[in-house]
């Protein structure tokens, strides 16, 4: 058995996606919610006001999380929950809503680890300009020094950002995330940039205000690439192929900046941005300072790692060439192919470069389920799907990967941003019209999983 006696098994939400209470108890609007207010602008018209009324079933869900076994539990804050303006007074009743939470998880032998962002921005920063104002590092800065002043007495683990390729690029560029904006290449820098600068301005204040020895880091998603042999020449194929400017995919599209994993993660684990891309965009980077690469790069304790799906590819003439997509091949009900080599090569070549712990921070599978005529939810294809990427990330730890843990997406089915209430990824189902929960088969089946510490994979 590989996974370490140490190691962490989880499930992640985020506050957006199954909190609801829009505007309640004096909480603030996010760009969430005035983006679900645009006809259109989210599948079957749906909207996070009500989610999975988490906020007020808080203490059945993490009654759920204990049925479970969960040894932690990744959950984001609201951040116009804790500052209906952005910044200003905290908002006393939000404040108290993540003090039960946190509290509730304790008294269960439940580590939270808490995400101080995760997409839901408060709309009243983005009247200001959002992430093209050059004080948004530091609007960050002062929303994660309250947060870990406040709550780092009983909360142990943070991450500042959740996948920035995705608030910025889907929301920023080609528009169909939250805000919903397309703007200019030489501003999407701008954009990307003051996103990292704030999860550099979050690290600093964690590091200055927490009670206790905290660890903290950063939670973005990939895109992964393996090789389809195993053969010298074809892993380093893929190595490069994972970090290096592909030019083809970004004249093509400059959407593909989405995939440029070193240009989101090698500022923040090695301090630079990457050379082949800087060089190569150089007209639109001359705001970036040197200071700015040195607030970025606070040191980290871990590497948080959002993964789903994969390429396959092999080596031609000493290039990577992916491999042509299969007839008929598995997918998931989201359309994202099942390519579970991806937990293998992804956090070995991700732990080669940047030399970080691994956290699995999210990975699962969007499915049809429902309740069926026995009353129970069966979803062998999910089971299917996390026992083939845990024995990869399992054979990853064998090979010399340093993990820590992984949480799966996600605890129970929820808003899924643009795309409503179509897609169901949870261990425990949700019946949207009546809130009742059913813990699924994948929920009993990983409780076991985190009892023999992954051995009943086999």
């Amino acid at each position: 058995m590989a996974f370490p006696k140490e190691f962490i098994w989880g499930a992640s939400t985020a506050a957006f996606q199954i909190e609801g209470a829009k505007q309640e108890d004096g909480k603030g609007l996010s760009v969430w919610d005035v983006f679900c207010e645009k006809e259109g602008a989210v599948l079957n018209g749906d909207t996070g006001e009500t989610a999975c009324d988490h906020y007020h079933r808080m203490e059945e869900d993490t009654g759920i999380m204990e049925q479970l076994g969960l040894q932690a539990y990744r959950f984001s804050v609201s951040w116009p929950s804790i500052f209906p303006e952005g910044a200003g007074k905290p908002n006393q009743k939000g404040v108290d809503f993540y003090d039960r939470l946190v509290d509730s998880l304790l008294t269960k032998g439940i580590e939270p680890y808490m995400t101080m962002f995760h997409w839901d921005y408060p709309y009243e920063l983005y009247l200001k300009g959002g992430w093209l104002n050059p004080d948004s590092p530091k609007w960050f800065g002062e929303y994660a020094a309250f947060l870990t002043e406040h709550f780092s007495d009983r909360v142990k683990n943070y991450f500042t950002l959740n996948e920035p390729q995705c608030f910025i690029m889907l929301g920023h560029y080609d528009g169909v995330n939250a805000p919903g904006v397309k703007l200019s290449k030489r501003d999407i820098f701008r954009a990307i940039h003051h996103s990292l600068m704030a999860h550099g301005e979050g690290m600093k204040a964690i590091r200055a205000n927490a009670k206790q020895p905290v660890k903290a880091g950063y939670a973005p998603c990939l895109s992964a690439v393996y090789p389809r042999t195993e053969t010298p020449e074809e892993i380093e194929v893929a190595r490069r192929e994972m970090f290096c400017l592909n030019r083809e995919k970004i004249e093509a599209s400059f959407s593909r900046l989405f995939d440029l994993n070193s240009w989101w993660m090698d500022p923040v684990y090695l301090g630079r941005y990457p050379e082949d891309a800087f060089t190569y965009f150089q007209e639109y980077l001359d705001f970036v300072k040197p200071e700015d690469l040195k607030l970025i790069a606070q040191p980290v304790d871990f590497f948080g790692l959002n993964i789903y799906s994969g390429a396959e590819i092999y080596h031609q003439d000493g290039k990577a060439v992916y491999s042509p997509k299969k007839t008929g091949r598995p997918q998931t009900y989201i359309g994202w192919d099942v390519e579970p080599k991806c937990l293998y090569w992804a956090p070995r070549f991700f732990y080669e470069r940047y030399h970080k712990p691994i956290i699995i921070t999210e990975n699962g599978l969007a499915n049809q389920d429902w309740v069926m005529a026995d009353g129970k939810v069966h979803d062998p294809q999910r089971i299917d799907f996390l026992t083939k990427y845990l024995k990869e990330y399992e054979r990853a730890i064998q090979d010399g990967v340093e993990a820590a843990g992984y949480f799966t997406w996600s605890l129970m089915d929820n808003f899924e941003w643009a795309f409503g209430y179509s897609q169901r990824f949870g261990l425990t189902y949700v019946d949207y019209e009546t809130q009742k929960r059913t813990v699924k088969d994948s929920g009993y089946w990983y409780r076991k999983v985190i009892e023999t510490n992954g051995a009943c994979l086999g």
